[in-house]
């Protein structure tokens, strides 16, 4: 994705690329999205599939030490408050990193409710797997993508 140095300093447009990469993502795959109305809810996009509604957050993931690192609480800090985390207000969160350019859907329980959380990208040197998220267990994978991947495996 090639933007300029100013839109990448602006947190609210990073965040909307992120948010409109993650809908764009799950329309891709069948899911009806919709949007709440106004900037007061806790959760980006609803989202349905075969009646079931979920709440989703949407974040940015950054790459660091081959892991998706992401924030799984809300600053509050500038009002005058402190980090909140999303137990009940949300049910999953939708990550866009644009290092990778990949987008991944996680349920709010495999999360840990700190700080950030990290879904791992490769295999660790040390071969411990215990308890790694692995990214691709959450890609959002494009129709599209996985047709032309299918082809390009045999």
């Amino acid at each position: 994705m090639r933007t300029s140095n100013r839109n990448r300093n602006n947190s609210k447009w990073v965040g909307d690329v992120s948010q409109s990469q993650i809908m764009a993502a799950l329309l891709e795959r069948g899911v009806k999205v919709m949007l709440p109305f106004g900037d007061n809810a806790r959760y980006d996009p609803v989202v349905e599939e075969g009646g079931v509604f979920s709440r989703v957050q949407c974040k940015t993931g950054r790459i660091r030490n081959v892991a998706v690192v992401f924030p799984v609480a809300s600053s509050q800090y500038h009002r005058g408050g402190k980090r909140r985390d999303y137990r009940g207000e949300v049910d999953a969160f939708g990550i866009f990193c644009p290092d990778n350019g990949c987008t991944y859907i996680i349920p709010l329980a495999n999360l840990p409710l700190v700080r950030e959380a990290k879904l791992r990208l490769t295999r660790p040197a040390n071969r411990q797997v215990k308890g790694i998220r692995w990214a691709r267990q959450y890609e959002i994978r494009s129709p599209i993508a996985q047709l032309v991947e299918r082809r390009t495996v045999k």
